[in-house]
């Protein structure tokens, strides 16, 4: 299990975690912000206040946060008064937000661990604990700094490897795929992931292109895609193509459902799951898997009459998703596209 750290009474939650305050050997790049603030090359975390009015953060509450990335919203929750157990695969957005958080005197109450968000129930079930959480929080997808910083390869607007990995350890890169991929995978990843109308041109142009040199950086892709795809309006032709790398690289949206398949599993009655998603794909993952596990009752065409759900897990708090108010969008527009549903697990 990956080392934790955190406040000495709190952490001993999870004995298998133990470690040294410092949850990563590497230095805080200086682009992270460092000493500049906290926000400077993190992300102002979308749907701040909708987040904490979901899961009710106060003293005594035990809550998960998935995706800790610039710490923003663990921030809130722990100034409310909650114990919060934090992950991030990303060593370089752990090490900051962890810097951060006991800057601001709130590390007392706080476990950070870096682990994928869809393997907590390994580390709650290492630590001996049950359905011990009050609530569950994901942010789901790239975070401002990867897209950010040109190193980590996951946009075609900055100059860097094709990389693309959330977590930097990770064996498969972007470019991996993109250079060892059977054609037929890359056109169903950029369809399926990107929902690119030209996915079978485009997998045809990277195979024939990388028989004679292959691809090694963003622009490479980028300037090769543009060539195939025709430009539409303000829209990049490459975006599509990159989405779907990273979420096939990625596994995203695998580990977004495995983590909701787990969820109910751990949280108290009444406890909460709060997901933000940002695009169309994960919403849907996350809308379907909330609606299948809070109808009471299900119906099939050849039974008599509906019968009882029993896996019917959760309450709808909100039965539209939420959305970013017009105040945030003017101060943060990389909110417009996110979506917050809420479920209450039910006793």
């Amino acid at each position: 299990m990956p080392a934790a750290s955190g406040g000495a009474s709190f952490s001993g939650l999870f004995p298998s975690c133990a470690g040294s305050i410092r949850v990563d050997s590497r230095s805080i790049p200086a682009e992270t912000g460092g000493e500049h603030g906290p926000e400077v090359g993190y992300h102002i975390p979308v749907l701040e206040e909708e987040v904490v009015a979901a899961l009710k953060p106060q003293p005594g509450k035990l809550i998960l946060d998935g995706t800790l990335g610039g710490g923003g919203h663990t921030l809130r929750l722990l100034e409310a008064g909650a114990q919060v157990v934090a992950l991030d695969q990303d060593p370089e957005a752990l090490a900051f937000a962890r810097q951060r958080l006991e800057d601001a005197g709130m590390d007392e109450n706080l476990v950070t661990v870096r682990l994928n968000f869809s393997s907590f129930p390994t580390l709650l079930e290492e630590a001996g604990l049950g359905a011990v959480l009050d609530g569950i929080l994901l942010d789901i997808g790239v975070s401002s700094h990867q897209l950010d910083c040109g190193e980590r390869g996951f946009s075609f607007q900055k100059q860097g490897p094709l990389d693309m990995r959330m977590d930097p350890d990770a064996p498969l890169s972007a470019a991996d795929a993109v250079n060892t991929w059977p054609e037929e995978e890359l056109a169903r990843i950029f369809y399926e992931y990107g929902e690119e109308p030209a996915a079978r041109r485009v997998a045809k142009m990277l195979a024939a292109r990388r028989a004679d040199r292959l691809f090694t950086t963003t622009e490479d892709l980028a300037e090769a895609v543009a060539a195939v795809i025709p430009k539409r309006g303000p829209t990049h032709p490459a975006t599509k193509i990159f989405q779907a790398l990273r979420i096939a690289v990625n596994d995203e949206l695998g580990v977004l459902r495995s983590a909701l398949d787990a969820a109910h599993r751990w949280l108290k009655p009444g406890g909460r799951l709060a997901v933000i998603s940002f695009h169309s794909l994960e919403d849907r993952i996350v809308k379907q898997h909330l609606r299948r596990h809070s109808e009471p009752e299900i119906d099939r065409p050849e039974w008599p009459a509906p019968r009882p759900n029993p896996e019917c897990y959760y309450r709808l708090v909100s039965r539209r998703a939420i959305v970013a108010t017009d105040g945030e969008l003017a101060r943060n527009p990389r909110s417009r596209s996110a979506r917050l549903r809420v479920a209450e697990r039910l006793p």
